[in-house]
């Protein structure tokens, strides 16, 4: 893909930017064919705007606090995206439900990272839950954005082990190291053409249906 031809996109977060961070490195180094076109917040404190500014990225915030409800907060937000022209949306780390009604504005064209190995552990507190259940395999998931929460059409995991004595912390930060790996590399996919939902709600990727995740181990990690 040429410089002309970047993938355009815009980054949604609500803390501190570590995948955000991976991801602007990738681009940067021109292992990965995107244009951030802007990175959008719905904490104002969130460090992850430093990051985007510090990189030269538009940043902007949506603040859901200073919206009367959920309609307007997505309204606003929508038409923030929007005015980018994306043809991707990432989600990085962004702490908010969103509606079906906007889901189904960027259906197919909506990422989100999710710290477990879905369908396993959907929603918050995922590596609490995986220790508290004994679990020896933990993980994350690069999955489509639907309307249900983390239950969106998953395309690439990465497994870790749990190991004895591992705490909340130490778990989180084997995870967190996969995640800097595999998401720029999905998006990547994305960019180049390679994998797309069909109208059927399915995974393609290379033209043929997607019927498992693939998984990082077996794939080659982007050069950055």
């Amino acid at each position: 893909m040429t410089a002309t031809a970047r993938l355009p996109i815009v980054i949604l977060i609500s803390g501190r930017g570590s995948n955000l961070e991976s991801i602007i490195e990738c681009t940067a180094s021109g292992a990965l064919d995107v244009d951030i076109r802007a990175v959008i917040s719905n904490r104002p404190g969130a460090p992850g705007l430093r990051i985007a500014q510090a990189a030269g990225i538009p940043a902007a915030v949506v603040d859901h606090t200073a919206c009367d409800d959920r309609t307007a907060f997505e309204r606003e937000l929508q038409t923030r995206i929007d005015a980018c022209r994306p043809g991707l949306v990432v989600l990085a780390g962004f702490m908010r439900l969103l509606t079906s009604g906007f889901v189904a504005h960027y259906h197919g064209r909506m990422l989100n990272i999710h710290p477990s190995l879905l369908p396993a552990l959907p929603g918050l507190d995922t590596h609490r839950r995986a220790l508290a259940a004994g679990l020896a395999e933990h993980g994350a998931s690069v999955h489509f954005v639907t309307a249900e929460m983390d239950g969106g059409p998953v395309l690439l995991q990465a497994r870790v082990p749990v190991l004895d004595g591992d705490t909340i912390d130490t778990l989180a930060g084997r995870v967190l190291e996969r995640e800097h790996r595999m998401y720029p590399l999905a998006i990547q996919w994305f960019a180049s053409g390679r994998i797309f939902l069909d109208e059927n709600g399915h995974i393609r990727f290379d033209g043929n249906r997607l019927t498992q995740p693939k998984d990082l181990a077996r794939e080659n990690p982007l050069p950055c």
